[in-house]
This record gives structure tokens, sequence and C-alpha cells, in this order.
């Protein structure tokens, strides 16, 4: 079947309401898996980043999550159907990491949302899930990557030694989304490299 490409501002309700409309529309019945990978970075200290950009931030990643993923569940309930979605965190939001105040505090939200409404949902056989990742490169995070020294400091960091692509991330949701994770409810895997959870021994 052909796609349907929609734009929307998903921190909005109403074009969120817009949206799935569409997609009800198109296909005669609402989804059943839910990826959701909207969001924005700002990495500036806490105390030079602006009540403007805060609240953007807060936008883009937790209310976008927040309102699709509620559209995305009463679509399921009103048809009486299972799904499963998998939103989008950061390590950001589980541990700490300078400059990153604003979307730590997002993300947060988003990991707690995630236990929440699977919580809420299981019981309609609603899976919900999410993925926390490490420095994944793409185009919005292109900017980091000057030149082969600092693409080599960024590899660095990580136990696995190399930044993530965006394959790895697709991979963990499809996973995610798949009858294969049909036990798995409620959970955030880090997509990370190995950065929130091990430290190798440094070589003497």
């Amino acid at each position: 079947a052909d796609g349907l490409k929609v734009s929307a501002d998903l921190s909005c309700s109403e074009a969120v309401d817009q949206l799935f409309h569409a997609i009800n529309s198109q296909y005669g019945e609402p989804p059943t898996l839910l990826a959701h990978c909207a969001g924005s970075i700002i990495i500036r200290p806490m105390h030079r980043t602006t009540q403007e950009q805060y609240r953007s931030c807060l936008q883009n990643n937790l209310d976008s999550a927040f309102f699709t993923l509620q559209k995305f569940i009463q679509g399921l309930l009103d048809h009486k159907t299972s799904g499963s979605a998998v939103l989008v965190s950061s390590i950001a939001g589980r541990i700490g990491i300078g400059n990153h105040a604003a979307i730590a505090a997002a993300k947060a939200g988003v990991e707690g949302l995630i236990r929440s409404a699977a919580a809420d949902y299981a019981g309609r056989g609603i899976r919900i899930n999410g993925i926390a990742l490490g420095l994944i490169r793409s185009a919005a995070t292109e900017g980091f990557f000057k030149g082969a020294k600092a693409e080599e400091q960024l590899a660095a960091q990580y136990p696995l030694g190399r930044y993530g692509h965006v394959d790895d991330a697709a991979k963990a949701i499809c996973w995610l989304l798949a009858n294969e994770a049909e036990w798995v409810t409620g959970q955030v895997l880090a997509v990370d490299g190995g950065f929130s959870s091990i430290r190798p021994l440094v070589k003497t």
C-alpha cells in the first residue's frame, strides 16, 4: 500500500487529532503500531537556557510524545484491538550529562510516561516501550561531526568504540514493535554502545 505523508506539529493536540483523522480516513482503521521519533536537541548550561528554549524542548519532546501516544491508544480502545508503541528517549534522561538539563528533564518525562501508560493499558493488550539513545549520527546531529578528529573523539566515548547510526535505533524499535517482543512492556532499552551502563578498565 502507498504510504501517507502528513506534516503536523505533534506538540499541539489539535494537530495530532488531525493527523490521526487523516490516517483513519486513508486506511479505514487506526494504526496498531507507533514509533514516536519526534524531538529536538538543546545542549546548553542550565543557567544559559532561556525559558523559551526550555519550554520548546518540553513541547517538542514530552508534549509531542504524550499527545501522540494518547491519540494512538484512544484509537486502539475505540476499536477494541491491541497494539504496540515505542517512544524515543535519550540516555540524558537517565544519567547526568553536562549541558543537557532541558533535554534531560524532557526525556526523563518521556520515560515516566512510558512506564505509567504501559501499566494503564497492559490489560488491554497494548504494549508501550521505549529506547534511550546515545549519540546517533543523523541530520539532527550532523553539526557535532566537524572533521575527523571530532568524529574520533565522539566515538571514543562509547565502550563499543563507535557512535550510533540510524539503523541501530531503527532495528531496536522494530524489535520492540514486533511480535518477537510480545512479552515486553514498560521497558526502556538503552541503545547507546554501552555508554550508560559500563566502563571498561583503563589500560595503564
